[in-house]
C-alpha cells in the first residue's frame, strides 16, 4: 500500500515513485506530450543535427580550403622571398600569385598571410593605397606580423603625405603586445609621425614613454634629442 503523503501536493515525487497507478499517469502524461508535439521535436532535432553536421561541414571544408591556398601560393612565396615583387604578385609559370591566393582563399589562414605578402609587396612597388588595402585585410596573433602590418599601414600614409593618419596606425603597432624588441622602433616612428603633424606635445610625451618604459634601447639616444629639440622649441 502506498504511503499517505505528507505534502499538500498529491502528485509529489515519492507518490509517483511508490504508487503504480500514479507512475502510469505520469508515463500516459509525457506520451500524450510526444505524440501532440511530435512534429515540433522532429523539427528540433533535425536543426540540431543541421548545426552539428554544418560545424564539422565547415570545418572540413575549410581545411581544404586553407590546404589548397598553401599548395597555390608555394612559388609566390619563393618569388616573394627572391624580391621577385611581380612574380610574387601575380604568379609564376600559371601558378596563382599573391593577388589571387588572398582574393580566392582570403578566409583561410594562408589567404589571410597571402594579404600581408601582398601588401608588403605593393608597399615596396610604391602602390601605397592598394598596400594599405591588403594589409588592412590581414588579421593575426603573431607578435611580430600584425605589429608590422599595423607600422607598414602607417609608413604608407606617411608616403602619402598623411601624417595624422600614420601617427594612428604607429600607436596601434607600439600598443600591439608591447616588447623591448619592437616597440622602441614603433615608438620612435610615431613620434616622428607627431612632429611631421605638427603636434609636438604628443610628439613629446611619446619620446618620454620612449625613454621611461625603454632605456636600453638604441631609439632613446634620439629620443632624448629629439625630446630636447622639441621641448626648447616650445619655450620660446
Amino acid at each position: 500500500m502506498a504511503k499517505k503523503s505528507t505534502s499538500t501536493n498529491d502528485n509529489s515525487g515519492i507518490e509517483i515513485i511508490e504508487s503504480a497507478e500514479a507512475l502510469k499517469q505520469e508515463i500516459n502524461k509525457a506520451e500524450g506530450f510526444l505524440k501532440k508535439n511530435q512534429k515540433l521535436l522532429v523539427i528540433i532535432a533535425a536543426a540540431i543535427i543541421g548545426v552539428v553536421v554544418g560545424y564539422f561541414g565547415y570545418n572540413y571544408w575549410m581545411d581544404t580550403q586553407n590546404q589548397e591556398a598553401q599548395v597555390a601560393m608555394v612559388d609566390a612565396t619563393f618569388a616573394y622571398e627572391a624580391d621577385s615583387l611581380s612574380q610574387a604578385l601575380n604568379g609564376v609559370g600559371g601558378g596563382d600569385g599573391m593577388l589571387t591566393v588572398a582574393d580566392d582563399f582570403g578566409s583561410t589562414k594562408a589567404g589571410n598571410l597571402a594579404h600581408f605578402y601582398a601588401g608588403t609587396a605593393l608597399m615596396k612597388q610604391g602602390k601605397f593605397d592598394e598596400a594599405i588595402e591588403h594589409l588592412e585585410d590581414f588579421s593575426s596573433k603573431d607578435l611580430v606580423l600584425q605589429g608590422k602590418a599595423y607600422a607598414l599601414i602607417g609608413d604608407a600614409y606617411m608616403e602619402k603625405g598623411n601624417a595624422s593618419e600614420a601617427a594612428g596606425f604607429y600607436k596601434k603597432a607600439a600598443g600591439y603586445q608591447s616588447n623591448k624588441f619592437l616597440t622602441p622602433g614603433y615608438l620612435m616612428k610615431l613620434a616622428l609621425a607627431q612632429e611631421t603633424a605638427k603636434d609636438n606635445a604628443a610628439a613629446i610625451k611619446t619620446y618620454d614613454a620612449l625613454i621611461q618604459d625603454y632605456p636600453a634601447a638604441t631609439e632613446t639616444i634620439n629620443a632624448k634629442k629629439y625630446k630636447a629639440m622639441l621641448e626648447a622649441m616650445s619655450a620660446k
